[in-house]
Parts: structure tokens; C-alpha cells; sequence
């Protein structure tokens, strides 16, 4: 419980914190009065102002802001240069992208420091063993752990993680039998894939189908310093693409809400991986940072990309959207907000009292 907690506050905190700190140096940058940078919401277990700014720290680790001065549309702005609305178009835009486009550098970096110190995994080619198993997925369901054998699929025998994983990839929400080595005991259940639409080098997506689990390498291949660079870019692009592609497939309903999980998924995630070590903690942290930035930037309002939405018809019509229009397009992004945070929340309540 212990690990879970300090990973969950290490993970969450350090995501928040380098959002906000986006936000925080561009605006600076530009030119505006920040009064606030919070790191969690009140109550505040810590505050102190250095300059201008107040800077706290809340006891309660679900997010953070930085508090500008004229940003609020109900407050009456002045006009003085370092307000936030007295700056041009494109310089508040930097400061809503900063946040977004942060999270994003975070994960590059991780990725990159991963592939370069740790390397790119090796599997062994006449030995499957199961590394993390999602909680999620039909795999978890089925009883498959960490450390199990998978020595056949659908009556044959299997032993190379690739062929294994390119065979299921071909029963797309469809029944498999699979077979594998708990302890001393064998075990043979039949699993029903789940739809996974993934991006492909092409530009295009794939349909392919998921039990929800990851090999396990035996060894890791080291890479120079410019192979990592470019697989930390690879791997941080193609979960940007990823992430789209599930808000894509919610919104179409290819993907039940159901998968989608909230604070305590992320909590109980966090304390299972930081048991298996500080690399997959990391990885954890990166693939977050990736959500993090991508649901900011989409064009929901009180989002990142919901204002970039005003700034960009502002732009158009030569004029900001009125108090009242953000107002009510902010009352129905917290609206959706609050609808998102039910559902997750629920979804996290049945994965509790279901193990």
C-alpha cells in the first residue's frame, strides 16, 4: 500500500509538475503576471511567494494551474501589458500549447534515457514468459500472471514471443485457446480477443486483436546515443497516434468506457509497476505523460485545447469570443469533464470489489 501511494503521488506529481511548469515559463516568457503556481489543489500543505508569484502545493494530487492575471473571462481586465488577454494570438497559444507540448518533451526524454542506458528487450526464442499482464484485458481475466510459460495457442505448440503475438493479432474479437505453465500446474483456457485499432508506419491503422499482455525479455540489445534518440521519438509518436486512436475508437463506441480507468487504476498501476523496478516505472510515467498531453490538446472547453479553439476563431474573426459564449462553452466542457470523471470513477469502484 505504501509503494502504491508514493508511486502514485511520484507519477502523478511529476507529470502535473512539468505540465504546469510549461504553462508557468512560457507565460513568463511572454511577459505575463502569474500570481499562482499550484502543484495540487487545496487544501495547501505548503505556500510561499518568490517575486510575484505565490507557489503552493496541495494536498490533493490530482492536477495543478497557473493562475494568470486577466485570464479569467469573468474578471474585468485592465489592459495592462502583462495581463494574459493584452498579448497577441499567437503568444497565448504558446502558452496553452506549452502545457501539452511539455508533457510530450517528458516522455521523449524518458523514452530516449530508457532506450540509451537500459537498450531495446530481447526475447528468448524457445521460451514465452509473461511479463505485465493488463488488468483491463481478457488475459487478466483468464488468470494469466506474471512469470506464466504460454507453450501453445489453439492446440499447437508456440514458442517465440513474436509468432505468438502476430497469431493473435489475426483473431480479431474472436475465441483463441490458449495454453500455459502456472508453477507446476499446465492451464488451457479459451480467451475472446479484444478489438485494438493501432497506427501503422504507412500512416494508416490497424485492426488487430489483444488478450492484453507483454512478453517478458530476457535480455536487453544497448543502443548509441543517436539509435535511442530516434527510437525515443519513434516510440513517444507512436503513442501520441495511439492515444488519438482510442479517443477515436470511445467516440465511436469501437471501445467500451469500460476500459478506460481513473485515479485508483493509475494508483494500483503505479505501486504494480514500481515492483518490478524504476525502468518500468519510467516507462509507466512516459506513456502517461503521452495521455496527459494528448487529452489536454483536445478542443473541449476548459481544456488546453478547448481555448486554443477560442484563440484560433478569435483569430479568424478578428474579435475574442464573448464573456458570455466561453462561459456557456466552458459550462458544457465541465459538463463532459464530470461525465468522464463518473465513468472512470465507477470503473474503478467495479475493478475494486471484482480483485
Amino acid at each position: 500500500m505504501l509503494m502504491t501511494i508514493v508511486s502514485f503521488v511520484f507519477v502523478l506529481g511529476v507529470l502535473v509538475l512539468i505540465h504546469e511548469l510549461g504553462h508557468f515559463l512560457v507565460a513568463k516568457k511572454a511577459g505575463i503576471y502569474v500570481e499562482k503556481f499550484s502543484i495540487g489543489f487545496p487544501p495547501y500543505m505548503f505556500k510561499k511567494k518568490w517575486g510575484e508569484t505565490e507557489y503552493c502545493i496541495g494536498m490533493i494530487p490530482l492536477g495543478g494551474f497557473v493562475k494568470m492575471a486577466g485570464e479569467n473571462p469573468e474578471e474585468e481586465c485592465s489592459g495592462a501589458e502583462n495581463e494574459f488577454m493584452s498579448k497577441s494570438v499567437g503568444a497565448r497559444a504558446a502558452v496553452l500549447f506549452a502545457g501539452p507540448f511539455s508533457n510530450y518533451v517528458l516522455a521523449v526524454l524518458i523514452f530516449i534515457g530508457i532506450f540509451f542506458f537500459k537498450g531495446t528487450p530481447v526475447f528468448e526464442d524457445n521460451k514465452i514468459v509473461v511479463g505485465v499482464v493488463d488488468e483491463t484485458k481478457p488475459a487478466y481475466a483468464a488468470g494469466l500472471q506474471t512469470d506464466d510459460i504460454i507453450i501453445g495457442i489453439n492446440g499447437k505448440p508456440v514458442q517465440n514471443f513474436d509468432s505468438l503475438r502476430f497469431q493473435i493479432y489475426k483473431i480479431v474479437n474472436s475465441e483463441l485457446s490458449l495454453q500455459w505453465v502456472h508453477q507446476n500446474d499446465t492451464i488451457t483456457k479459451n480467451i475472446t480477443t479484444t478489438i485494438a485499432e493501432v497506427p501503422n508506419k504507412d500512416g494508416g491503422v490497424d485492426t488487430l486483436g489483444i488478450i492484453g499482455f507483454a512478453g517478458k525479455p530476457s535480455s536487453y540489445k544497448y543502443l548509441s546515443f543517436t539509435d535511442a534518440v530516434a527510437a525515443g521519438f519513434d516510440k513517444a509518436n507512436y503513442f501520441v497516434a495511439l492515444t488519438f486512436q482510442t479517443v477515436k475508437s470511445l467516440i465511436t463506441a469501437e471501445v467500451s468506457v469500460k476500459e478506460l480507468g481513473g485515479p485508483v487504476f493509475i494508483a494500483k498501476q503505479s505501486g504494480n509497476v514500481a515492483k518490478e523496478g524504476i525502468i518500468p516505472l519510467l516507462f509507466f510515467m512516459a506513456l502517461l505523460s503521452v495521455n496527459l498531453g494528448v487529452l489536454n490538446i483536445l478542443p473541449i472547453p476548459v481544456l488546453d485545447g478547448g481555448h486554443l479553439v477560442f484563440l484560433a476563431i478569435e483569430k479568424i474573426k478578428g474579435s475574442p469570443v464573448s464573456v458570455k459564449g466561453r462561459m456557456y462553452a466552458q459550462q458544457i466542457g465541465v459538463f463532459l469533464l464530470l461525465g468522464l470523471i463518473l465513468v472512470v470513477t465507477f470503473n474503478d469502484i467495479i475493478r475494486v470489489f471484482s480483485g
